[in-house]
């Protein structure tokens, strides 16, 4: 079967700054901003760019090349090609399981953008409150509405944009090529137009309710440094934590991506070009629209108090509608077009690993591939969809799309540092490179990467009570013990967390029982979905080895 490459060296940065850019981009990256102090967390994210995400990137296109020419496409076998322990192909199934574990609950977000570019077109949310516009996308979730009069809407929607990925991913590199050309332009171009916006609107939308409302305070308050920060330990977790959401590191779709280059083909300016392509669109499209926006209608008070996720979806639609019914539709397009074009340049990456595995092992084709990654994903991502209410979604999130990222980043740097070799890995990365990395990338990735990746583990390991880590150590060395956040991995292993909210809340304990059980299953789900992959890759081991004999 004739190996598949990418046709053009622009369409290949772009469908990796495609992966990379993502819904993390516009939706987490402003409420971590807010809520880690504004300016105070840009200083640490671009250290933790600078020493963790850009080696990151140099380390997965490393491998990724390295495998390729060897013929393997997804981590598994590109980690075995790195090591003669057998046990880093298991490792490698990170790269896979991460991937349909993210998608799963991804591609609902996407639907969500989709239907909500639908309803500002048509003009859904015109008159609407914002309690009122609040309350549409909680029954959205929740499915106890019937929208465009059509009972389980959400669910419908979910599959088509599904359908959608899978029809893309069957027409093989080709086809993410062309959706990266038309989608990352446009998802530029909204981009631009609303930061516009946010940053000329200055005080001219202040109402009664909110006489001091001001896009520029929001503005402001992101960009003005404040050097204390960098001497807070919360700040630094959160920051080194939003890179692997925005870069995509940990999940194994780069190492996919790059294993269809050629051999000496560069590898160098192509990650860093991605990379910073995805910071222009975080850093300064992401900060520039809807803390902005929001700051300038309901002043920088509110947003203070209401960052979250939820903003996109319950709050921006409803300011939208202070521009006008003509700017705010067009507004909307841009917006919710903006997210779906960002998750969907993701997802796609998202579904490579799979079919790049079940085309090396076992021959199967691009349509066969992707319509098998289309089937197990909507498997897995159904329950996300039908049990949203009881944290189905939030279990995935957090499992496969958080801790197993820093896990396997952790451990494909020590694979490629240590291992595999930083001599070896530095010829790989410098081999074919139309730029010159400074030298002192090399001391970074040996000795600084692994350091602060394994402080993001060790932090989200054993974080302590009220993230207060002076307070923790203090109270260690007066024999106190270490107290544990209710946040921190091993209460979230154990069910603390949700045990101290029964306690606290007793008059919840039916409710948070009911969602401790739907818990269970999600994480049941997902190891469930870790043995299956790693039961396909022992069962490729076996078959290769009687290939050889």
């Amino acid at each position: 079967m004739k190996k598949e490459a990418w046709g053009s060296r622009v369409g290949l940065i772009l469908a990796m700054a495609g992966n990379a850019v993502g819904l993390g981009n516009f939706l987490r990256f402003p409420v971590q901003a807010v809520q880690n102090g504004g300016g105070a967390f840009i200083l640490p994210y671009i250290i933790c760019f600078l020493l963790m995400g850009i080696p990151l990137l140099f380390t997965e296109w490393s491998m990724g090349r390295f495998g390729g020419k060897l013929g393997n496409h997804s981590t598994p076998y590109i980690l075995d090609s790195m090591s003669k322990k057998w046990y880093w192909k298991y490792i490698g199934v990170f790269g896979i399981f991460t991937n349909i574990a993210v998608v799963a609950y991804y591609t609902y977000i996407e639907s969500w953008t989709f239907v909500y570019v639908v309803h500002s077109v048509i003009g859904t949310f015109t008159g609407m409150s914002k309690e009122a516009v609040s309350l549409f996308f909680d029954q959205y979730v929740q499915l106890s509405g019937s929208d465009f009069g059509i009972p389980l809407f959400p669910v419908i929607a979910y599959i088509l944009v599904l359908g959608v990925n899978v029809w893309i991913l069957s027409t093989g590199l080709g086809g993410i090529e062309k959706v990266a050309k038309i989608g990352m332009p446009l998802l530029i171009l909204f981009g631009i137009i609303l930061a516009v916006r946010g940053w000329t609107m200055g005080s001219s939308f202040a109402s009664e309710e909110f006489p001091d409302a001001n896009a520029w305070d929001g503005i402001n308050f992101l960009w003005t440094p404040q050097y204390s920060s960098l001497a807070d330990p919360k700040v630094w977790l959160a920051a080194a934590g939003q890179i692997f959401f925005t870069l995509s590191v940990g999940m194994g779709s780069i190492q996919c991506y790059a294993s269809y280059l050629k051999e000496n083909e560069d590898i160098a300016l192509n990650s860093v070009t991605a990379g910073f392509t995805n910071e222009f669109v975080e850093v300064i499209l992401g900060s520039a629209i809807v803390i902005p926006i929001a700051a300038g209608f309901l002043g920088l008070d509110w947003v203070l108090e209401n960052a979250g996720f939820g903003m996109a979806f319950q709050t921006m639609p409803y300011l939208f509608q202070q521009w006008g019914p003509l700017i705010s539709a067009f507004a909307g397009v841009c917006w919710f077009g903006l997210l779906f074009f960002a998750g969907i340049t993701s997802s796609l990456a998202m579904g490579t690993p799979w079919m790049g595995f079940m085309q090396d092992e076992f021959g199967w084709g691009k349509v066969k591939g992707a319509v098998s990654f289309g089937l197990v994903s909507l498997a897995m991502g159904l329950p996300t969809v039908l049990f949203y209410q009881y944290g189905y979604f939030d279990e995935y999130d957090y499992w496969g799309g958080t801790v197993s990222l820093v896990i396997f980043a952790l451990l494909e740097t020590i694979l490629f540092t240590y291992i595999f070799g930083m001599k070896k890995g530095w010829e790989e990365i410098t081999r074919g490179a139309d730029i010159r990395i400074p030298s002192f990338y090399k001391w970074i990735m040996t000795y600084v990467t692994p350091v602060l990746l394994s402080i993001v583990f060790l932090g989200a390991l054993i974080t302590p009570a009220g993230n207060d880590w002076v307070a923790a150590f203090s109270n260690l060395f007066s024999g106190g013990g270490w107290p544990l956040d209710t946040s921190s991995l091993i209460a979230k292993i154990t069910f603390a967390d949700l045990e101290a909210q029964i306690i606290a809340n007793p008059e919840n304990a039916a409710a948070l029982e009911v969602k401790m059980m739907y818990s269970g299953w999600a994480r049941l789900q997902l190891l469930l979905l870790f043995l299956g992959i790693c039961a396909i890759v022992w069962y490729s081991t076996i078959k290769r080895k009687k290939a050889t004999l």
